[in-house]
């Protein structure tokens, strides 16, 4: 924080400051083309959407991180994605504020929500960007947990949210738990929805063989156990798995493969051998 002994010019200062690297920032986006994310903050309701919701409980006061708050309720726009002000439109306001933080006033906690590392601001924005502003590291906050379906993990801006409603969608149709669900990930978020396919197609297939129905979970599980652990012991042994291939990406490959080759949906040593052999190279 800079202090020149004049805090009414010092705010000021601070004002136009947060503003010059809001707009600099702003305009390094554009010309690297982000147009899918230009550094606004991200909104609550497009994270939770993307996510899924399971529940919320109330966590209280705590001291948090201003580095973790990255988005908003209602004010998506007012803010960058490090609450710099992007318009002049609430400069009296901020300098008020930014003068009463330099002379020393206490503030009361902000009002924020919580989707894994990842806070939301539903009141206290201005709080926020002058703490930021001044160089502080944390803030106190009260607390409102929300539980998603989804984890936040890897999420950097509003591109990843895309990937991760596929994600979504797919647990929706393929409803994994625990161990089962944390070991299926997708290098492309797009091949969640074509393993969903593969899934419920062997499904079919099982219950037309055993004359019987099953519900989603019991198709996920049976799925995991029965298909997905097996093949990969397969794939594993014939070393047909690519060094940056997850499980998921190369069961979805080598099933391509496997069908394109003999047009059966049998797995054996003697097929993945034929998979090895006869392959098509794996996608870059």
């Amino acid at each position: 924080m800079r202090d020149s002994g004049f805090p009414r010019a010092d705010a000021e200062s601070d004002f136009l400051r947060a503003r010059r690297q809001a707009s600099l920032s702003a305009l390094a986006h554009r010309l690297r083309g982000d147009a899918d994310d230009s550094g606004e903050t991200l909104s609550f309701s497009e994270v939770v959407e993307a996510l899924g919701r399971r529940g919320a409980r109330h966590v209280g006061l705590r001291e948090i991180p201003l580095d973790a708050i990255v988005g908003s309720v209602d004010k998506v726009r007012d803010f960058d994605r490090r609450f710099r002000p992007t318009s002049n439109r609430s400069r009296e306001r901020w300098e008020r504020m930014a003068l009463k933080a330099r002379t020393g006033t206490s503030f009361p906690p902000i009002d924020v929500y919580q989707l894994g590392d990842l806070y939301f601001v539903r009141d206290g924005h201005h709080r926020v960007s002058v703490a930021r502003a001044l160089g502080g590291a944390a803030i106190e906050a009260d607390v409102t947990e929300v539980q998603t379906v989804i984890s936040t993990e890897g999420i950097g801006g509003k591109r990843d949210l895309d990937g991760k409603n596929w994600g979504l969608r797919f647990l929706q149709r393929v409803p994994l738990t625990g161990r089962r669900r944390a070991e299926i990930n997708c290098s492309d978020p797009t091949d969640y929805h074509r393993l969903a396919e593969m899934i419920e197609a062997w499904a079919c297939r099982l219950m037309h063989r055993e004359g019987a129905y099953f519900d989603k979970p019991t198709m996920a599980r049976r799925w995991f156990d029965e298909e997905y652990t097996q093949v990969l012991e397969l794939v594993d042994e014939a070393g047909v798995r690519g060094s940056d291939e997850t499980g998921a990406d190369a069961y979805i490959r080598v099933s391509h493969e496997r069908y394109r080759l003999i047009r059966e949906h049998e797995w054996s040593r003697e097929v993945m051998q034929l998979v090895a052999e006869r392959g098509r190279p794996r996608r870059r």
